[in-house]
Protein backbone atom coordinates (compact mmCIF):
# COMPACT_ATOMS: atom_id res chain seq x y z
CA UNK A 1 0.00 0.00 0.00
CA UNK A 2 2.82 2.58 0.40
CA UNK A 3 4.35 1.80 -2.79
CA UNK A 4 1.27 2.62 -3.93
CA UNK A 5 0.75 5.83 -2.61
CA UNK A 6 4.40 7.13 -2.90
CA UNK A 7 5.29 5.41 -5.91
CA UNK A 8 8.31 3.93 -4.05
CA UNK A 9 9.18 0.10 -3.37
CA UNK A 10 10.13 -0.64 0.34
CA UNK A 11 11.57 -3.43 1.90
CA UNK A 12 9.97 -5.84 3.98
CA UNK A 13 9.35 -5.23 7.59
CA UNK A 14 9.04 -7.91 10.35
CA UNK A 15 5.79 -8.43 11.39
CA UNK A 16 6.77 -7.96 14.88
CA UNK A 17 8.46 -4.51 14.25
CA UNK A 18 8.12 -2.21 17.01
CA UNK A 19 5.53 0.67 15.38
CA UNK A 20 8.45 3.58 15.63
CA UNK A 21 10.88 1.55 14.07
CA UNK A 22 8.13 0.45 11.04
CA UNK A 23 6.86 3.93 11.03
CA UNK A 24 10.85 4.74 10.50
CA UNK A 25 11.70 2.46 8.18
CA UNK A 26 8.56 3.47 5.93
CA UNK A 27 9.52 6.95 6.25
CA UNK A 28 13.19 6.31 5.24
CA UNK A 29 12.01 4.43 2.43
CA UNK A 30 9.56 7.60 1.39
CA UNK A 31 12.27 10.01 0.90
CA UNK A 32 14.54 8.10 -0.88
CA UNK A 33 15.32 8.95 -4.62
CA UNK A 34 12.32 8.05 -6.44
CA UNK A 35 12.74 5.75 -9.77
CA UNK A 36 13.72 7.45 -12.67
CA UNK A 37 10.83 9.13 -14.55
CA UNK A 38 9.46 7.70 -17.61
CA UNK A 39 11.56 8.30 -21.31
CA UNK A 40 11.83 12.14 -21.97
CA UNK A 41 11.12 13.17 -18.78
CA UNK A 42 14.93 14.25 -18.65
CA UNK A 43 16.08 17.58 -20.49
CA UNK A 44 20.03 18.78 -20.46
CA UNK A 45 20.48 16.38 -17.72
CA UNK A 46 18.09 18.29 -15.37
CA UNK A 47 15.51 15.32 -13.74
CA UNK A 48 11.98 16.33 -14.67
CA UNK A 49 8.72 15.03 -12.66
CA UNK A 50 6.38 12.80 -14.94
CA UNK A 51 3.22 14.72 -13.97
CA UNK A 52 1.72 17.08 -16.81
CA UNK A 53 1.23 20.49 -16.44
CA UNK A 54 -2.01 21.87 -15.89
CA UNK A 55 -2.52 22.91 -19.70
CA UNK A 56 -4.62 26.23 -18.56
CA UNK A 57 -1.18 28.03 -16.85
CA UNK A 58 -0.18 28.26 -20.49
CA UNK A 59 -2.63 30.01 -21.84
CA UNK A 60 -1.98 32.97 -19.23
CA UNK A 61 -0.14 35.52 -21.17
CA UNK A 62 3.12 36.42 -19.00
CA UNK A 63 3.16 37.55 -15.50
CA UNK A 64 0.25 39.00 -12.91
CA UNK A 65 -0.07 42.37 -13.76
CA UNK A 66 1.02 43.50 -10.51
CA UNK A 67 3.84 41.30 -9.63
CA UNK A 68 5.06 42.52 -13.08
CA UNK A 69 4.87 46.51 -12.50
CA UNK A 70 6.97 45.64 -8.97
CA UNK A 71 9.49 43.32 -11.07
CA UNK A 72 9.79 46.12 -13.72
CA UNK A 73 9.80 49.01 -10.58
CA UNK A 74 12.70 46.60 -8.76
CA UNK A 75 15.01 46.18 -12.60
CA UNK A 76 15.32 49.93 -12.79
CA UNK A 77 16.48 50.41 -9.41
CA UNK A 78 18.72 47.96 -9.34
CA UNK A 79 19.95 50.13 -12.34
CA UNK A 80 19.72 53.23 -11.03
CA UNK A 81 20.46 52.93 -7.29
CA UNK A 82 19.94 56.70 -6.47
CA UNK A 83 16.23 56.90 -7.85
CA UNK A 84 13.65 58.34 -6.03
CA UNK A 85 11.11 56.95 -7.24
CA UNK A 86 7.67 58.53 -6.89
CA UNK A 87 4.92 55.48 -6.70
CA UNK A 88 1.42 56.06 -8.39
CA UNK A 89 0.90 52.58 -9.42
CA UNK A 90 0.18 49.78 -7.46
CA UNK A 91 -2.93 50.20 -5.43
CA UNK A 92 -1.18 49.76 -1.99
CA UNK A 93 -2.42 51.74 0.38
CA UNK A 94 0.47 54.31 2.69
CA UNK A 95 -0.63 55.55 5.57
CA UNK A 96 -0.13 53.79 9.05
CA UNK A 97 -3.29 52.21 10.52
CA UNK A 98 -5.40 54.14 12.56
CA UNK A 99 -4.74 54.44 16.57
CA UNK A 100 -8.09 52.94 17.63
CA UNK A 101 -8.19 50.16 14.90
CA UNK A 102 -4.82 49.26 15.80
CA UNK A 103 -6.07 49.28 19.40
CA UNK A 104 -8.23 46.28 18.26
CA UNK A 105 -5.11 44.38 17.09
CA UNK A 106 -3.15 44.94 19.39
CA UNK A 107 -6.02 43.62 22.13
CA UNK A 108 -6.97 40.57 19.74
CA UNK A 109 -3.23 39.61 19.84
CA UNK A 110 -2.77 40.44 23.99
CA UNK A 111 -5.68 37.73 24.23
CA UNK A 112 -3.72 34.99 23.20
CA UNK A 113 -0.64 35.48 25.50
CA UNK A 114 -3.22 34.66 28.11
CA UNK A 115 -4.63 31.11 29.44
CA UNK A 116 -8.48 33.00 29.57
CA UNK A 117 -7.77 34.91 26.32
CA UNK A 118 -6.25 32.16 23.91
CA UNK A 119 -8.26 30.89 21.16
CA UNK A 120 -7.42 28.48 18.58
CA UNK A 121 -8.98 27.64 15.38
CA UNK A 122 -12.26 29.62 14.84
CA UNK A 123 -15.43 29.48 12.63
CA UNK A 124 -14.43 29.28 9.18
CA UNK A 125 -17.65 31.86 8.29
CA UNK A 126 -15.74 34.52 10.66
CA UNK A 127 -16.97 35.46 14.50
CA UNK A 128 -20.32 35.96 15.10
CA UNK A 129 -20.41 39.46 16.55
CA UNK A 130 -18.46 40.47 13.52
CA UNK A 131 -20.57 38.89 11.13
CA UNK A 132 -23.23 40.60 12.70
CA UNK A 133 -21.44 43.97 13.22
CA UNK A 134 -20.99 43.71 9.41
CA UNK A 135 -24.65 43.21 8.83
CA UNK A 136 -25.97 46.03 10.62
CA UNK A 137 -23.20 49.01 10.01
CA UNK A 138 -21.96 48.41 6.39
CA UNK A 139 -25.45 47.18 5.89
CA UNK A 140 -28.14 48.75 7.51
CA UNK A 141 -30.06 45.40 8.23
CA UNK A 142 -30.38 44.53 4.15
CA UNK A 143 -28.35 41.07 4.96
CA UNK A 144 -28.16 38.55 7.37
CA UNK A 145 -25.38 38.14 9.71
CA UNK A 146 -25.49 34.22 8.57
CA UNK A 147 -25.02 35.53 4.94
CA UNK A 148 -21.44 37.48 5.53
CA UNK A 149 -18.51 34.90 5.11
CA UNK A 150 -15.77 36.36 6.54
CA UNK A 151 -11.88 35.89 4.85
CA UNK A 152 -8.89 37.15 4.58
CA UNK A 153 -9.48 39.50 1.19
CA UNK A 154 -11.92 39.46 -1.42
CA UNK A 155 -9.24 38.61 -3.84
CA UNK A 156 -9.14 35.52 -1.91
CA UNK A 157 -12.52 35.27 -2.10
CA UNK A 158 -13.17 35.50 -6.02
CA UNK A 159 -10.25 32.74 -6.11
CA UNK A 160 -12.92 30.02 -3.82
CA UNK A 161 -16.15 31.70 -5.50
CA UNK A 162 -14.25 30.64 -8.77
CA UNK A 163 -14.09 27.28 -6.90
CA UNK A 164 -17.45 26.70 -6.35
CA UNK A 165 -18.42 27.95 -10.04
CA UNK A 166 -16.41 25.15 -11.74
CA UNK A 167 -15.05 24.98 -15.08
CA UNK A 168 -18.04 24.32 -17.13
CA UNK A 169 -19.22 28.24 -16.43
CA UNK A 170 -19.40 31.43 -18.81
CA UNK A 171 -18.33 34.48 -17.50
CA UNK A 172 -18.67 38.18 -18.65
CA UNK A 173 -16.22 40.91 -17.56
CA UNK A 174 -15.80 44.76 -17.93
CA UNK A 175 -13.10 45.92 -20.18
CA UNK A 176 -11.05 46.94 -18.74
CA UNK A 177 -11.47 45.14 -15.32
CA UNK A 178 -9.19 43.89 -12.40
CA UNK A 179 -7.04 41.25 -13.71
CA UNK A 180 -8.38 38.45 -10.91
CA UNK A 181 -11.81 38.00 -12.89
CA UNK A 182 -9.84 36.82 -16.49
CA UNK A 183 -6.74 35.10 -14.85
CA UNK A 184 -9.07 32.79 -12.72
CA UNK A 185 -11.36 31.83 -14.86
CA UNK A 186 -8.71 30.55 -17.18
CA UNK A 187 -7.09 29.05 -14.53
CA UNK A 188 -10.18 27.23 -13.75
CA UNK A 189 -10.38 25.89 -17.64
CA UNK A 190 -13.67 28.16 -18.56
CA UNK A 191 -11.59 29.94 -21.26
CA UNK A 192 -10.27 28.94 -24.86
CA UNK A 193 -7.40 30.20 -25.83
CA UNK A 194 -6.43 34.33 -26.27
CA UNK A 195 -7.33 35.60 -29.70
CA UNK A 196 -4.35 37.01 -31.02
CA UNK A 197 -5.81 40.12 -32.59
CA UNK A 198 -8.03 40.78 -30.24
CA UNK A 199 -6.45 40.17 -27.20
CA UNK A 200 -9.12 38.07 -25.43
CA UNK A 201 -9.66 35.07 -24.32
CA UNK A 202 -12.46 32.79 -25.87
CA UNK A 203 -15.29 31.82 -24.19
CA UNK A 204 -15.65 35.17 -21.74
CA UNK A 205 -17.79 37.94 -22.60
CA UNK A 206 -16.21 40.92 -22.55
CA UNK A 207 -18.16 44.14 -21.87
CA UNK A 208 -16.74 47.26 -23.38
CA UNK A 209 -16.92 49.89 -20.99
CA UNK A 210 -15.35 53.08 -21.88
CA UNK A 211 -15.50 56.79 -22.80
CA UNK A 212 -18.39 56.07 -25.82
CA UNK A 213 -20.67 54.70 -23.09
CA UNK A 214 -20.32 56.42 -19.95
CA UNK A 215 -18.62 52.88 -18.61
CA UNK A 216 -21.11 51.33 -18.34
CA UNK A 217 -21.75 47.96 -20.92
CA UNK A 218 -24.77 47.93 -23.53
CA UNK A 219 -26.82 45.06 -21.72
CA UNK A 220 -28.95 44.99 -24.66
CA UNK A 221 -25.87 43.41 -27.11
CA UNK A 222 -24.17 41.71 -24.38
CA UNK A 223 -24.27 37.77 -24.77
CA UNK A 224 -25.42 35.71 -21.46
CA UNK A 225 -23.17 34.64 -19.54
CA UNK A 226 -23.45 32.41 -15.95
CA UNK A 227 -21.48 34.64 -13.98
CA UNK A 228 -20.69 38.44 -14.59
CA UNK A 229 -17.83 40.07 -12.45
CA UNK A 230 -18.96 44.05 -11.91
CA UNK A 231 -16.80 46.44 -9.77
CA UNK A 232 -17.95 49.62 -8.94
CA UNK A 233 -16.76 51.61 -8.07
CA UNK A 234 -14.26 50.54 -11.06
CA UNK A 235 -10.75 49.48 -10.74
CA UNK A 236 -9.15 50.86 -13.17
CA UNK A 237 -11.22 53.32 -14.71
CA UNK A 238 -12.55 55.21 -11.65
CA UNK A 239 -16.13 54.75 -12.74
CA UNK A 240 -18.81 54.64 -10.58
CA UNK A 241 -22.48 52.90 -12.05
CA UNK A 242 -25.65 54.86 -11.14
CA UNK A 243 -28.30 53.59 -9.30
CA UNK A 244 -30.41 53.18 -12.56
CA UNK A 245 -27.88 51.77 -14.07
CA UNK A 246 -27.30 48.75 -11.12
CA UNK A 247 -31.36 48.11 -11.07
CA UNK A 248 -31.11 47.85 -15.52
CA UNK A 249 -28.02 45.39 -14.38
CA UNK A 250 -30.19 43.55 -11.11
CA UNK A 251 -32.85 43.19 -13.93
CA UNK A 252 -30.63 41.88 -17.03
CA UNK A 253 -28.93 39.36 -14.64
CA UNK A 254 -32.60 38.14 -13.26
CA UNK A 255 -33.94 37.98 -16.92
CA UNK A 256 -30.84 35.78 -18.27
CA UNK A 257 -30.46 33.90 -14.98
CA UNK A 258 -27.30 35.22 -14.18
CA UNK A 259 -25.18 35.14 -11.17
CA UNK A 260 -23.74 38.42 -10.91
CA UNK A 261 -20.48 38.72 -8.18
CA UNK A 262 -20.33 42.72 -7.59
CA UNK A 263 -16.72 43.81 -6.37
CA UNK A 264 -17.49 46.48 -3.94
CA UNK A 265 -14.19 46.99 -2.32
CA UNK A 266 -14.29 50.62 -3.45
CA UNK A 267 -17.44 51.39 -2.11
CA UNK A 268 -16.56 54.14 1.08
CA UNK A 269 -14.89 56.23 -1.73
CA UNK A 270 -18.36 57.19 -3.17
CA UNK A 271 -19.19 60.39 -2.84
CA UNK A 272 -22.06 60.74 -5.10
CA UNK A 273 -25.54 60.64 -3.74
CA UNK A 274 -27.21 58.51 -6.63
CA UNK A 275 -24.40 55.87 -6.23
CA UNK A 276 -25.27 52.45 -4.33
CA UNK A 277 -22.30 51.72 -2.17
CA UNK A 278 -23.76 48.27 -2.06
CA UNK A 279 -25.61 46.14 -4.82
CA UNK A 280 -28.08 44.96 -2.15
CA UNK A 281 -29.67 48.29 -2.11
CA UNK A 282 -30.93 47.29 -5.43
CA UNK A 283 -34.64 45.83 -6.14
CA UNK A 284 -33.88 41.98 -7.25
CA UNK A 285 -30.97 41.69 -6.46
CA UNK A 286 -31.02 38.84 -3.47
CA UNK A 287 -32.21 36.72 -6.13
CA UNK A 288 -28.83 37.17 -8.67
CA UNK A 289 -26.33 38.71 -6.65
CA UNK A 290 -23.55 38.07 -4.59
CA UNK A 291 -21.23 40.85 -2.98
CA UNK A 292 -17.51 40.85 -2.23
CA UNK A 293 -15.84 43.96 0.11
CA UNK A 294 -12.75 44.42 2.13
CA UNK A 295 -11.28 46.75 4.82
CA UNK A 296 -7.89 46.50 2.40
CA UNK A 297 -8.40 49.77 1.39
CA UNK A 298 -9.66 52.40 3.39
CA UNK A 299 -8.42 51.00 6.86
CA UNK A 300 -5.45 50.08 5.68
CA UNK A 301 -5.81 46.53 5.54
CA UNK A 302 -3.67 45.75 2.83
CA UNK A 303 -1.13 43.71 4.82
CA UNK A 304 -3.42 42.97 7.32
CA UNK A 305 -6.14 40.78 5.75
CA UNK A 306 -9.80 40.96 6.14
CA UNK A 307 -12.99 41.11 3.68
CA UNK A 308 -16.02 39.12 3.25
CA UNK A 309 -18.37 38.06 1.03
CA UNK A 310 -22.15 38.41 1.12
CA UNK A 311 -24.00 35.38 -0.61
CA UNK A 312 -27.95 35.58 -0.01
CA UNK A 313 -30.15 33.04 1.14
CA UNK A 314 -32.72 33.29 -1.99
CA UNK A 315 -30.00 32.97 -4.29
CA UNK A 316 -29.92 29.43 -5.76
CA UNK A 317 -28.53 26.59 -8.78
CA UNK A 318 -30.59 25.92 -11.69
CA UNK A 319 -32.10 22.91 -9.52
CA UNK A 320 -32.99 25.35 -7.01
CA UNK A 321 -30.06 24.72 -4.69
CA UNK A 322 -28.50 26.69 -2.16
CA UNK A 323 -25.52 28.72 -3.53
CA UNK A 324 -24.44 29.95 -0.28
CA UNK A 325 -24.95 26.27 1.41
CA UNK A 326 -22.22 25.56 -1.22
CA UNK A 327 -19.73 28.46 -0.69
CA UNK A 328 -20.17 27.56 2.88
CA UNK A 329 -18.79 23.84 1.75
CA UNK A 330 -15.94 25.84 0.30
CA UNK A 331 -14.69 27.59 2.89
CA UNK A 332 -15.02 24.55 5.04
CA UNK A 333 -12.88 22.79 2.93
CA UNK A 334 -10.38 25.37 1.73
CA UNK A 335 -10.22 27.86 4.78
CA UNK A 336 -9.53 27.62 8.52
CA UNK A 337 -11.01 31.34 8.83
CA UNK A 338 -9.62 34.82 8.92
CA UNK A 339 -6.85 35.27 11.86
CA UNK A 340 -8.84 35.78 15.12
CA UNK A 341 -6.00 38.67 15.92
CA UNK A 342 -7.17 40.26 12.36
CA UNK A 343 -10.65 40.06 13.26
CA UNK A 344 -10.42 41.31 16.64
CA UNK A 345 -9.44 44.29 14.56
CA UNK A 346 -11.94 44.30 12.36
CA UNK A 347 -14.67 44.87 14.97
CA UNK A 348 -12.63 47.64 15.88
CA UNK A 349 -13.01 49.18 12.64
CA UNK A 350 -16.48 48.96 12.71
CA UNK A 351 -16.91 50.81 16.43
CA UNK A 352 -18.13 54.70 16.25
CA UNK A 353 -14.47 55.69 16.65
CA UNK A 354 -12.74 53.36 13.92
CA UNK A 355 -15.18 54.65 11.42
CA UNK A 356 -14.89 58.05 11.97
CA UNK A 357 -10.84 56.98 11.49
CA UNK A 358 -11.70 55.30 8.60
CA UNK A 359 -13.20 58.65 6.85
CA UNK A 360 -10.04 60.26 7.72
CA UNK A 361 -8.14 57.95 5.81
CA UNK A 362 -10.97 58.15 2.92
CA UNK A 363 -10.93 61.55 3.38
CA UNK A 364 -7.22 61.82 2.93
CA UNK A 365 -6.78 59.65 -0.23
CA UNK A 366 -9.56 60.77 -2.13
CA UNK A 367 -7.69 64.68 -1.47
CA UNK A 368 -5.10 63.19 -3.23
CA UNK A 369 -6.77 61.80 -5.98
CA UNK A 370 -8.26 65.48 -6.39
CA UNK A 371 -4.72 66.85 -6.87
CA UNK A 372 -3.72 63.64 -9.38
CA UNK A 373 -6.75 64.54 -11.62
CA UNK A 374 -6.29 68.06 -11.27
CA UNK A 375 -2.57 67.91 -12.03
CA UNK A 376 -3.50 65.99 -15.65
CA UNK A 377 -6.15 68.34 -16.26
CA UNK A 378 -3.63 71.14 -16.08
CA UNK A 379 -1.23 69.64 -18.71
CA UNK A 380 -4.26 69.18 -21.10
CA UNK A 381 -5.33 65.38 -20.67
CA UNK A 382 -8.57 63.81 -20.86
CA UNK A 383 -9.37 62.13 -17.18
CA UNK A 384 -11.68 59.85 -16.01
CA UNK A 385 -12.21 58.67 -12.29
CA UNK A 386 -10.88 60.59 -8.81
CA UNK A 387 -14.50 61.65 -7.87
CA UNK A 388 -15.84 58.64 -6.34
CA UNK A 389 -12.95 56.44 -6.49
CA UNK A 390 -9.31 56.39 -5.74
CA UNK A 391 -8.18 56.06 -9.44
CA UNK A 392 -7.77 58.74 -11.98
CA UNK A 393 -7.56 56.71 -15.34
CA UNK A 394 -5.45 58.38 -17.94
CA UNK A 395 -6.60 59.31 -21.47
CA UNK A 396 -3.27 58.85 -23.77
CA UNK A 397 -4.69 59.99 -26.73
CA UNK A 398 -3.86 56.81 -28.77
CA UNK A 399 -0.71 56.11 -27.37
CA UNK A 400 0.88 52.89 -26.22
CA UNK A 401 -0.13 52.13 -22.19
CA UNK A 402 3.26 50.33 -21.90
CA UNK A 403 5.32 52.32 -23.73
CA UNK A 404 4.30 55.19 -21.48
CA UNK A 405 4.50 53.46 -18.25
CA UNK A 406 8.30 52.98 -19.20
CA UNK A 407 8.66 56.24 -20.37
CA UNK A 408 7.62 57.87 -17.60
CA UNK A 409 10.19 55.44 -15.24
CA UNK A 410 12.73 55.98 -17.17
CA UNK A 411 12.23 60.17 -17.77
CA UNK A 412 10.47 61.05 -14.31
CA UNK A 413 10.66 57.77 -11.95
CA UNK A 414 6.92 57.90 -11.64
CA UNK A 415 5.86 54.00 -11.60
CA UNK A 416 1.89 54.24 -12.99
CA UNK A 417 0.02 50.85 -14.32
CA UNK A 418 -0.78 50.56 -18.08
CA UNK A 419 -3.90 50.40 -18.96
CA UNK A 420 -3.34 47.38 -21.16
CA UNK A 421 -2.98 45.47 -18.18
CA UNK A 422 -6.50 45.57 -17.47
CA UNK A 423 -7.57 44.16 -20.78
CA UNK A 424 -7.34 45.06 -23.97
CA UNK A 425 -10.09 48.06 -23.40
CA UNK A 426 -7.68 49.59 -20.96
CA UNK A 427 -4.76 49.94 -23.74
CA UNK A 428 -4.79 53.94 -24.73
CA UNK A 429 -5.08 54.51 -20.70
CA UNK A 430 -3.12 54.69 -17.57
CA UNK A 431 -4.35 54.38 -13.95
CA UNK A 432 -3.12 56.92 -11.64
CA UNK A 433 -3.44 55.67 -7.76
CA UNK A 434 -4.11 57.99 -5.08
CA UNK A 435 -2.92 55.74 -2.21
CA UNK A 436 -0.06 57.14 -2.12
CA UNK A 437 1.83 59.61 0.33
CA UNK A 438 0.45 63.36 0.02
CA UNK A 439 3.93 64.63 -1.55
CA UNK A 440 3.93 62.22 -4.39
CA UNK A 441 1.01 63.88 -5.25
CA UNK A 442 1.65 67.30 -5.11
Amino acid sequence: EIAEVTGVQTCALPICAPPMAASLAIAATAFAAPSRPAVGAERAGVQMSGVARNANFGKLQAGYLFPEIGRRRSAYLAANPDANIISLGIGDTTQPVPSHILSGLVAGASKLGTKEGYSGYGAEQGMGPLREKIASALYDGKVDATEVFVSDGSKCDIGRLQMMFGSGVTSAVQDPSYPVYVDTSVIMGQTADMDATSKQYGNIVYMPCNPSNNFFPDLSSTPRADVVYFCSPNNPTGAAASREQLQQLVDWCNKQGSILVFDAAYAPFIRSADVPKSIFEIEGARTCAIEVNSFSKYAGFTGVRLGWTVVPKELVWADGSSVAADFNRIMCTVFNGASNVVQSGAMACLDKDGLAEIQVLIDYYMENAAMLRQAMLDIGLEVHGGTDAPYVFVDLEGKSSWDMFSELLETAQVVTIPGAGFGPGGEGFLRLSAFAPREACE
